[in-house]
Formats: C-alpha cells, structure tokens, sequence
C-alpha cells in the first residue's frame, strides 16, 4: 500500500522533478502552492509507476491530486496504486483538480462518477507576450497606468531579489501591513502564508523580484516554474504607488517569462469578487479548468437491500432479529481465520452486542459495502457480501456459513 510523507521544503529536491517538466497548467501542480496552503490542504507525496502522487486531506476527505508522471511514468498505474489504497482504507476515491486534458481519460475509466468544475477554482492564464508588452488596444488602459507610474516615479526599478534581501523584503512586509485594508479572516491568513512563503527567497526553484523605489521596496512577487508556465503565488503592492501593479505585472513578465515561457498563470480568485474584477482587467487567454472526479460504485443506486431468492435460501437485509446469530458468526475465530479481517483491526472497544450489525448499517449508508443474511426456512445461517468495489465495475466477495451449516 501507499505510504505518504507530509510536504514541508525539505521534499522540494524530491518533487520539483516532477512538477518542473508538467504542462498540466494549474497551480495545485507545484511546490509552492503546496507549501503556502500546506496547513489548509494538508498534503503529502509518495512516488509510484513513475509518478508523483499527492494526497490532501480537506475537511475531512481525502482527495488526491491527478498523478504527475516523470520520464518513465505510468499514469494509469498510478491510478491504479490510488484506487488500491482506497479501498484498503474503505473510502472512495476522488481525484481532484483534474486537468482539462485528462479529464476525458477518467470519464472513461470510471463508468460511475460524480464531476464537479467549480467556477471559482479555474486559473487564470495568460500569454506571457501580452503581459509582458502590453501590446495593443484593448491593454490601452494597462499601458495608461505604467506611464504614468513612470512619470510619477522615474526612479523606481525592478530587480530580481534573493537570500541577501530578506531584511528588505521584511521591511515590505512592516509596510503593506500598515495599509491593509482587508478585514475577511480568509484575506488575513492568506497575507500571513505569503509573509511565511517569502521567506524560502533564494532556493533556486522560486523566482521573486519586485519594485523598489527609494531604498525601499513597494512591490513583491514570488513565482514557479512548471513546464511552460510561470506560476505567480504571490503578487503585493503598496496601494498608495498609482500604477504600481500593472507596472509589477509587466517587469515581472519581462524578467522571468523567458526562456520558453509561454504563459503566466495568476491562479484562481476564489470566488472573491475583487479579484476576480481585477484578475479579468489583464485579459486572460483562458480560464484553466479544474475537474474534481467522485468515483462511486453500484450501491449508489441502491435505497435499500434488495431481497434475493433461490430454490431453497433467500438473501436478505440483516434485521435486529438477526443479532444474536450473526454475533456468533463474527464472534467464531475458529470459524472466521480465513476470513481475511479480524474485526479488531476497527474495534475501538463498543459494545459487541450491537457493534457488527452497526457496521454493517453504517458500511452500506456510506455505500462502502452490501451484506445480505442468509437465510434458509427464514432462519439466518450466514452473510454473502460485496465489498472493496473498485469504482470501475468489479468488487470482492466475501460469504461465511455458521458452523452447525457447513458445506
């Protein structure tokens, strides 16, 4: 079975391979953004067939990122390890922010699913030539802006930033904070994730720079290169310097937007809706789209137990009337040391006389399995049931046959 590591800097030497060549376009396939987010996503790796796979726990769920294949990776068999550890965990599998260009290959792979492509997750991407130059009519208004920026701060300049302009970049932050205006709880973590991500200024995979004007600096980006992409994580501005932000957006562009650099990708906005305004002013040439895949199985078109007759024995739901005999059945080590699960595996000490039949209950509400009772002349004698349903149409049997009725 998979094992995870939790992601913190140390694994970037591991997973910048990875995500270095990856033309999938969204954010979530970098190592910043696991980093600045690490403590809302909770995410950890493990390499398999080939490939990086993610795990995030959000909310209680777990979800795992599309696997990222290196030179010789396999991403089917990365699917595959996925849907394997799930169901040796007994939870669905869902396979979020999926890319537009694998999506298709999930909808065929599973036949049951449940797709969701939120409008708030999309990124925004750019070409890099648009940002970078500002060319034609439609960035008049962008161009307006950096002019004048320049007349009123003919000294300011961009640079690049590493480990040696960290007092500055801290004396930034002293700054920006006297004149954040932003009040939302979401608004004020994400400024303190930034101020933690700033400080990695120097490892060689991230690129900042910003504008500084007066020994000081009044502008700051951080960003990632995946594939052709740059990946700006972080974008801050001192509001009192008019035209500081498109004047960034450019010399930023222009700085590290090379070398085979096609787009920028200014990720998502949240759903907030200054962002967004803002984020459409620079005219992006796509909204990246991002797929979440919730693989179900065939008990999501179940109610209830259905009721199955043969020539002399009828499966049915287990009923109250069922307890003691199928306590006896669970209860049997003898009986049960080929069955492949020792219920101590999950008991956490609750009361045996209703322990087993609330599993069952529970295991088919959540539709993680379906356990009928055997019965012949009305009297329980066993369970058969389907479990560890693959989410692709196949599942496991299990039955088991009290004692005194064997064979």
């Amino acid at each position: 079975m998979l094992t995870f590591e939790p992601i913190t800097p140390q694994s970037a030497p591991r997973m910048r391979p990875y995500y270095a060549d990856c033309n999938y376009h969204l954010c979530e396939y970098s190592v910043g953004v696991k980093l600045m987010w690490g403590e809302y996503l909770h995410p950890s790796f493990t390499e398999a067939a080939g490939c990086l796979i993610i795990r995030n726990e959000l909310h209680g769920e777990t979800l795992f990122d599309f696997p990222v294949p290196g030179e010789d990776g396999d991403v089917d068999a990365a699917l595959t390890a996925i849907e394997d550890y799930c169901t040796q965990k007994g939870i669905a599998p869902v396979i979020s922010v999926v890319p537009e260009q694998e999506a298709g290959r999930l909808a065929l792979r599973y036949p049951r699913v449940h797709i969701v492509n939120e409008r708030a997750w999309k990124d925004y991407l750019y070409r890099a030539e648009d940002l970078s130059t500002f060319a034609g009519r439609r960035y008049s208004g962008q161009r307006n802006h950096v002019n004048k920026f320049r007349k009123l701060y003919p000294e300011a300049q961009f640079r690049a930033l590493g480990k040696d302009d960290l007092p500055l970049i801290e004396r930034f932050w002293q700054d920006y904070t006297e004149v954040f205006e932003k009040t939302s709880q979401s608004a004020k973590q994400e400024l303190a994730l930034a101020k933690t991500m700033l400080r990695l200024t120097g490892v060689s995979w991230l690129y900042v720079g910003g504008m500084e004007y007066e020994g000081r600096l009044i502008s700051i980006a951080m960003a990632e290169r995946c594939g052709e992409t740059l990946h700006v994580h972080i974008e801050k501005a001192l509001y009192g310097y008019e035209g500081v932000y498109p004047v960034t957006v450019q010399e930023f562009a222009r700085c590290y937007a090379v070398d085979g650099v096609r787009y920028l990708n200014r990720e998502d906005d949240a759903g907030d809706r200054g962002l967004r305004t803002s984020k459409l002013q620079y005219l992006p040439c796509k909204l990246a789209e991002k797929f979440c895949f919730d693989v179900k199985n065939e008990l999501e078109d179940l109610d209830e137990i259905p009721t199955l007759k043969t020539e002399r024995l009828t499966l049915s739901a287990f009923t109250d009337k069922d307890r003691e005999a199928y306590n006896a059945l669970c209860l049997d080590d003898e009986r049960n040391k080929w069955w492949g699960y020792d219920y101590r595996a999950d008991w956490k000490g609750e009361d045996l006389n209703t322990y087993f039949l609330d599993v069952v209950r529970e295991d088919f509400a959540k539709k993680r399995a379906i356990n009928f009772a055997i019965r012949l002349d009305g009297k329980c004698i066993g369970e058969v049931l389907l479990y560890r349903f693959d989410g692709k149409g196949g599942a496991e049997e299990g039955c088991r046959i009290a004692p005194e009725y064997g064979g």
